[in-house]
């Protein structure tokens, strides 16, 4: 019989003998979820139960109470009660209530392991202690998760709650439990990275799987490769190194060959260097391929024979921009620099220049130091000539402004961005012999100061700062400029505290607003990565008086939390955007909401949607960039949809900003994965060419015709290395600074340290590229490259043509159309051919007569008709299938060819029996360490820019070693 009422239950409770309050307890238990509106008003009453000590079943009077809290609503004072409730409150149970309480309990714990692990030690004492029946829940939900298998919950919530122990413990019982434990440090690695807030808690746990990857009996070192980036730790790679090495497995040769490529690709210079300089004193061939491979030289070398080799830039793009823009005008001839640098960054083609020498001699002062550090982005990675190129230029030769020669030091940092070994003492002593005369010497020491920066960009290497600090202290504004920028380059991500309070006190000092905003930009780069530890100083510069420095905050926040998420960081700079008295600070805040989700993309549209409509507009240009820069290279539509009507804007640098942006997200999109994108292209034309447009959204349109078919049309702005993981430091902070052209447009240039070739490089053991293909499972077209802009011709009059019965037209292409299907189809096989209609057949033999009788009969001058779509009759059906049957669904792509970063997907190496990687193919581009399956059979290699320059200076290679076999002469007989 069902209970409708609590009242007898509830009137039980005012006896004052414990059993019958009991009973009434456990009564209620049971009908609590029907009646706990009724029990709701008696709530005190079963709440004082629980508080009277003498009462023997105050567990129950707390169950009781949690109930009916939670059936209110008030999950917190709900989860209280049941955590006193003791074995009362059973886990076991699979209830709705049971389950919303583990799960707020598991919420709590988490929120209070992080409090006490992530609060600074001096605010610890007033965190909430947690209790222990809190942690027994979790512990036992944990053990549970394990019980069942259910790894990856546990591990997720071990995680969250910051309980290394835990983890530990998981995975090293899970070891021989499961059949690819990888799997599960793979997850534990890949979360670390992307989910765990807590800088210091990433660390310690990345620092853990190392230990446990090494113990595994096939360890997977390309783990490991990731951990050493994402810890910047050289030790931990040397170690990794001289374990691969010493053996004398060549399968373990390879893999550190190929952990080496990964590290160059995504290591810092520092790290880098470190390792190269432990390994350089050793002489066997091993170690000296791979201090080869870590000085970058081969990777370099194989990144400007694939831009050169590919080149597919349309140079009538570049040639009308320059006819359109006048180049007397120093805005529009900057506009044409940058156009020709991007449209060539890294392709080695210089001709532009060459060919166009009279609209060179129109450059003068800064415009001519552009044009000559355009140089450095055509030629970067061009580590061979690069100097040779530039020498004509340097500072001593008997020609050139010190325009020419700043822009030249500038350039060859560029060409050596990440690999500055070779050319960074003689950018040093230019530093250091440059005296601070006049204002020639100012042009060439910023020019100089820059390269440097750039050249031994994230080195952290204190004697370049200090040179560069002397510079900073001559209190020149130009000179003063380029190395305030440069010393935050050399230091990037080390967040020294002496650095940091000598750029930030002397950007106190100082007048020269260049010389703040380049310190500002100085102490954000000092902390790139660095998240919650340069919250310290972030709370100092946000709050100055100085603007530019609130700016620099801003800016800190980027860097310091790129690629995070992090809500805090997301909520400050949100502030800031609305707030600041500054329009500079809140332009800088909005942009750098882009930087904060580099890894969470998608959300940034719907996220700056209401700032894109700001009444500010530069709130408004702040919001096309930080789409730009998250979205880059990724064609995401409804970012697109957000800036295209930013491109209509009533202010001009808003309309340039909407199309720079709009170029860096559909940089290698074609009509096939982005159908809008030959539209936008024309709309970057149409500005150009339109006479009443402002000079602004002109600069941004031409700079935008460079990005969106930069590299020759092969290279795309990415901001994560698929290799490892991480971000790309070199891409991030080319970005952040190009961003300051704003205020300086030889800035833009730094651009091209995001661009990163789109291939595949597979080489071999010694190096060589050999030529083989590799599959792409995908229409040709899909992936092909845009169509060349076609030049417009005068249309001729045509002749009248004599009238043509519709139904002569449709007979006409029936036919024409059945020969070509017939064609196509004579290529597959004699079953195929048996399946041809023998209507097709005929028609066919129709089309040729006539296409002859046609060709007898037309006059020279006539056109030839277009022919229009045909629409297959109803007796074609069976017909047509069978030719959709022969369209290729896959193709061959050759070693070194262009494959964007939507089609790695679709690349496999399977059925390839020679070449194959030493790593697992994942859909991850750049260089492959391959093996040969076949050594002793000839193959051809693909001559590198490096291998030409060798052979052409007279440096030629050794001839490979071969075996002569005399012929047998039995067999000859």
């Amino acid at each position: 019989m069902a209970v409708v009422s609590a009242a007898p239950f509830i009137a039980l409770l005012d006896e004052p003998d414990y059993d019958l309050k009991t009973y009434a307890l456990e009564s209620l238990d049971k009908h609590v979820d029907h009646l706990w509106a009724e029990i709701a008003d008696h709530i005190s009453q079963i709440e004082e139960l629980y508080e009277d000590k003498s009462f023997p079943s105050k567990e129950l009077a707390a169950l009781v109470a949690s109930k009916v809290y939670y059936n209110l609503g008030e999950f917190e004072t709900s989860m209280k009660y049941a955590l006193v409730a003791g074995p009362k409150f059973d886990l076991d149970l699979k209830t709705e209530y049971i389950e919303t309480i583990i799960s707020k309990c598991i919420s709590h714990y988490i929120f209070l392991a992080q409090k006490h692990h992530d609060t600074p030690p001096k605010d610890l004492k007033d965190a909430t202690p947690i209790e222990p029946a809190l942690a027994a829940i979790v512990e036992k939900m944990l053990q549970r998760c394990v019980a069942q298998g259910e790894y990856k919950l546990a591990l997720g919530v071990a995680l969250d709650a910051r309980r290394l122990d835990t983890i530990d413990g998981i995975l090293r019982s899970t070891l021989e439990k499961t059949e690819d434990p990888m799997e599960l440090i793979n997850y534990v690695l890949n979360c670390s990275v992307t989910v765990v807030s807590n800088r210091e808690f990433r660390n310690k746990t990345l620092n853990s799987l190392v230990p446990i990857i090494t113990s595994l009996p096939s360890p997977d070192y390309f783990a490991i490769a990731k951990i050493i980036v994402q810890l910047n730790d050289y030790n931990l790679a040397i170690t990794l190194f001289n374990n691969l090495l010493q053996g004398s497995e060549k399968s373990k040769e390879l893999i550190a060959y190929q952990v080496a490529f990964d590290l160059v690709a995504s290591a810092s210079q520092e790290l880098l260097e470190k390792v190269h300089s432990e390994f350089s004193t050793k002489t066997t061939p091993e170690y000296e391929k791979l201090t080869n491979i870590l000085s970058g030289i081969p990777t370099c070398d194989y990144n400007l024979t694939f831009l050169e080799k590919n080149n597919q830039t349309d140079a009538s793009i570049l040639n009308k921009t320059k006819t359109l823009l006048d180049g007397r005008s120093s805005i529009f001839h900057s506009a044409v620099t940058f156009q020709n640098a991007f449209l060539h960054a890294g392709t080695t083609a210089d001709n532009f220049f060459r060919t166009n020498l009279e609209w060179l001699g129109k450059a003068t002062n800064w415009t001519k130091f552009s044009a000559t550090a355009a140089l450095g982005v055509i030629h970067q990675g061009n580590l061979t000539q690069g100097r040779r190129i530039l020498q004509p230029y340097f500072p001593g030769s008997p020609q050139g402004s010190c325009y020419t020669q700043g822009g030249s030091l500038y350039a060859l940092g560029i060409i050596f961005a990440g690999h500055g070994r070779e050319v960074i003492e003689y950018l040093r002593n230019q530093v250091v012999s440059t005296a601070v005369q006049g204002h020639e010497d100012e042009v060439v020491l910023h020019g100089a100061s820059l390269g440097l920066g750039v050249a031994g960009m994230g080195s952290g290497n204190a004697d370049i700062y200090e040179e560069l600090k002397a510079v900073l202290y001559n209190d020149s504004a130009i000179a003063g400029e380029g190395a305030g920028l440069a010393m935050g380059l050399v230091m990037l991500g080390s967040a020294d505290e002496t650095v940091l309070d000598e750029m930030l006190q002397y950007a106190r000092e100082t007048q020269h607003e260049k010389i703040i905003r380049s310190l500002a930009m100085g102490i954000a780069l000092l902390m790139y990565g660095k998240e919650e530890a340069a919250d310290s100083l972030i709370e100092i510069l946000v709050t100055e008086q100085s603007p530019i420095l609130r700016y620099g905050g801003a800016f800190t926040i980027a860097l310091a939390y790129a690629g995070t998420g992090n809500n805090k960081a997301i909520k400050r700079l949100l502030h800031m955007a609305v707030s600041d008295a500054s329009d500079d600070v809140r332009r800088a805040s909005v942009i750098a909401l882009g930087f904060i989700f580099l890894r969470n993309h998608t959300a940034v549209p719907r996220m700056v949607e209401l700032l894109s409509e700001s009444h500010n507009p530069h709130v408004r240009y702040g919001t096309a960039l930080a789409l730009g820069i998250s979205c880059a290279g990724t064609g995401l539509k409804e970012a697109v949809e957000v800036l295209e009507p930013m491109m209509k804007d009533s202010v001009d640098f808003v309309r340039q900003g909407a199309s720079i942006s709009l170029a860096m997200i559909l940089i290698q999109q074609n009509e096939k994965t982005f159908p809008k994108v030959k539209s936008i292209h024309e709309t970057f034309a149409s500005v150009v060419q339109n006479k009443h447009e402002d000079a602004m959204s002109k600069f941004g349109a031409a700079l935008a015709q460079g990005i969106i078919d930069a590299g020759g049309r092969n290279v795309t702005i990415s901001l994560e290395n698929s290799q490892t993981g991480s971000l790309n430091m070199k891409a991030v902070v080319g970005l952040a600074v190009f961003t300051q052209f704003w205020y300086w447009f030889p800035l833009t240039h730094f651009l091209s340290l995001s661009f990163t070739p789109t291939t595949i490089v597979g080489v071999c053991e010694d190096l060589h590229v050999p030529k083989f293909d590799f599959t792409c499972n995908a229409k040709p077209k899909h992936f092909g490259y845009p169509p060349k802009v076609e030049e417009q011709s005068e249309k001729q009059p045509t002749k009248v043509e004599t009238a043509i019965l519709s139904t002569t037209n449709k007979a006409k292409n029936r036919a024409r159309k059945s020969s070509k299907a017939l064609n196509k189809l004579k290529e597959g096989t004699e079953e195929t051919e048996a399946k041809i209609p023998e209507k097709v057949k005929e028609e066919a033999d129709d089309d040729k007569m006539d296409t002859e009788e046609d060709k007898t009969q037309a006059s020279p001058k006539e056109e030839e008709v277009e022919d229009t779509e045909i629409v297959v009759d109803q007796d074609y059906d069976n017909f047509e299938t069978e030719l959709k049957k022969q369209n290729r669904r896959h193709y061959k792509v050759d070693n070194m060819s262009r494959v964007v970063p939507a089609q790695l997907k679709y690349i496999t190496f399977e059925g390839q029996n020679r070449f194959v990687p030493v790593r697992k193919f994942r859909g991850t581009g750049g260089v492959l360490v391959v093996t040969d399956q076949s050594p002793d059979e000839p193959k051809e290699f693909i001559e590198t820019v490096r291998q030409k320059y060798e052979l052409e200076n007279g440096d030629a290679p050794l001839p490979r070693p071969f075996v002569y076999e005399e012929e047998d002469e039995d067999e000859e007989n």
